[in-house]
């Protein structure tokens, strides 16, 4: 009995390990590409639009919508 176990806990060892360990965050990921996203829009908007002040809200959106995208990215992994 006591060999079955070690045979199945070795087993079991030897498939994490193969798995590699890594895990990802789809909801990270996701929350990354949508952010990727929003700033794309932001600045396009930005870009398009003849009023200052408006351009300026709309960059101001666009780079807290990269730094949101940065901090996503980094908890991918």
């Amino acid at each position: 009995m006591k060999k079955i176990l070690i045979v199945a806990a070795t087993a079991g060892l030897m498939s994490l390990a193969a798995c590699g360990g890594g895990t990802t965050n789809t909801t990270a990921e996701n929350v990354a590409e949508s952010q990727e996203a929003n700033a794309t829009a932001y600045e396009e908007a930005a870009d398009n639009t003849t009023n200052v002040a408006e351009e300026a809200v709309l960059e101001n959106a666009a780079k807290a919508a990269d730094n949101a995208h940065d901090q996503a990215e980094a908890n991918i992994h």
